[in-house]
């Protein structure tokens, strides 16, 4: 009885590793990685309350349709219709956030050259103890991962290694810049004198100075840690990730500056992807699980439908010297299988039959429809195409000079003699079927010559027909000169 029960999931599990594509295990992956920095932002992003509010309403939604709640369906589905734009106004910081990190994300960070985390660190805790002894005030950013150039303004741009006779000179009172922010960046002192954003939200905080509101309002938009010493009371203060705290004992920094730096340029044993892997390992498996579940709820379906769709048929690598004619049939009948996750997916108009014209020839001729004519997604099967073959006439234009003719109706007035006619250009380049260059000839309308009496030169209009057009699809002009004698 057992083995009977453990029969269909086994057949179940085999059917489905058949039915796996390539393109599966791409779109699962697409989705798990994007899944995966989504995670990570908003473990990050202090507006992640507000988002758990929507994901709980958005579960209420789903459940009021489910159990045909049709009071709180109809409240929430207005709510839903302007959340693109509450989401624009309540996550605007943290988008812009978010896209500069998707832009300048990568897998693996490269270790910069020439940066020792241990003594960046007790190069900047001697600073900020002197600092303190001197009762002078301090403001440094060390830059994480996130750009801070859009935070910034002001400044003047140094450059320099990191060293503690640099730093204190940047903050003696007499220094240009020494009110500003220093910015170091991989053992680079990169600018100093910035002015920083500053924080909105100090209510929480307390009355803060200027140098501890401009070092939690740049932690509030970047994951840099500030560090900020102060003039008046002689303590210092860390803030990241949109926190303040001020150091009981000034000798903590030198760890937590070492805290930084080896989480942002490890230094362990470990290659440099075996500790991607092992870092937000619960955000990884979250994702994977969001991935995969979603690929069966809307990519994966056993069970395939058929559908018959009425194609347009056109033509690919037809020079602009060829013209078909007779097309029978102008349209194809055409059967395809899929998942019917694949034909909601599925853009009608995107489907055509496009036969190459390279080797046509002039003249009555037929071509055969194959499934390599079609144009169609790759997740639907095509099972037949009616009709098989197209009949058509192909035609070829050709550029000739073709005589103009001029014709004349009625007499001259008695007395008066008709010398001859000339006509300038006596031929025009146009362009017409191969079939018709021998017959073709160019007409002017019918010149009255009951209304001339002397030699004159005219200008009448050309009859040109319809299978003939002009090189530069202006309409061709001539002059007529009648000599009378």
């Amino acid at each position: 009885m057992s083995g009977w029960q453990h029969i269909p999931m086994k057949s179940y599990l085999l059917q489905l590793i058949q039915n796996i594509r390539v393109s599966d295990l791409f779109d699962i992956a697409i989705i798990t990685i994007l899944s995966y920095v989504i995670l990570v932002w908003f473990k990050k992003t202090a507006s992640r309350f507000v988002l758990i509010g929507i994901v709980i309403l958005a579960m209420i939604y789903a459940m009021a349709r489910i159990f045909h709640l049709y009071l709180t369906e109809y409240v929430l589905q207005g709510f839903f219709a302007i959340l693109i734009i509450a989401l624009i106004i309540i996550f605007q910081e943290d988008l812009r956030r978010f896209f500069e990190r998707l832009a300048t994300w990568r897998i693996v960070r490269k270790i910069p050259l020439g940066t020792s985390p241990h003594l960046d660190a007790e190069v900047i805790s001697r600073v900020v103890a002197k600092l303190i002894q001197k009762r002078q005030g301090a403001l440094i950013v060390l830059r994480g991962d996130d750009l801070l150039d859009r935070h910034l303004r002001g400044g003047f741009i140094l450059e320099g290694k990191l060293s503690e006779t640099i730093l204190e000179s940047i903050f003696d009172p007499h220094s240009t810049g020494h009110d500003g922010a220093v910015i170091i960046e991989n053992s680079v002192i990169a600018k100093f004198g910035c002015h920083l954003p500053l924080s909105v939200n100090i209510t929480k905080f307390g009355n803060l100075g200027l140098r501890h509101t401009a070092a939690l309002g740049l932690s509030e938009r970047c994951d840099a840690v500030c560090i900020a010493v102060s003039e008046e009371n002689g303590t210092v203060s860390i803030a990241r990730e949109g926190t303040l705290s001020t150091l009981l004992n000034p000798n903590d920094l030198i760890s937590i500056l070492e805290q930084f730096f080896h989480r942002r340029v490890p230094t362990g044993k470990k290659s440099a992807w075996l500790r991607w892997i092992s870092e937000n390992s619960w955000e990884k498996a979250t994702a994977i699980i969001l991935a995969c579940g979603l690929w069966f709820a809307f990519g994966y379906q056993t069970e395939s439908i058929r559908r018959d769709y009425v194609i347009p048929i056109v033509y690919k690598n037809l020079t602009a010297d060829w013209i078909i004619e007779e097309q029978k049939p102008e349209e194809a009948t055409t059967t395809l299988m899929g998942s019917k996750q694949a034909f909601d997916l599925l853009n009608e108009d995107s489907l055509k039959i496009a036969l190459d014209m390279t080797a046509v020839k002039e003249g009555k001729q037929q071509v055969l429809i194959g499934t390599e004519n079609l144009q169609h997604p790759s997740n639907v099967t095509v099972v037949d195409i009616k009709p098989s073959k197209i009949g058509f006439v192909a035609r070829r234009l050709v550029r000739i000079d073709a005589p103009i003719e001029v014709r004349t109706s009625g007499a001259l007035p008695e007395g008066l003699k008709l010398e001859k006619i000339d006509v300038v250009p006596a031929s025009i380049q146009v362009i017409t079927l191969s079939k018709n260059i021998k017959k073709l000839k160019i007409v002017t309308e019918p010149i009255n010559l009951e209304e001339i009496s002397e030699t004159t030169t005219l200008t009448p209009r050309l009859i040109i027909p319809e299978e003939v057009q002009s090189v530069n699809g202006k309409q061709p002009s001539v002059e007529v000169t009648i000599e009378i004698e």
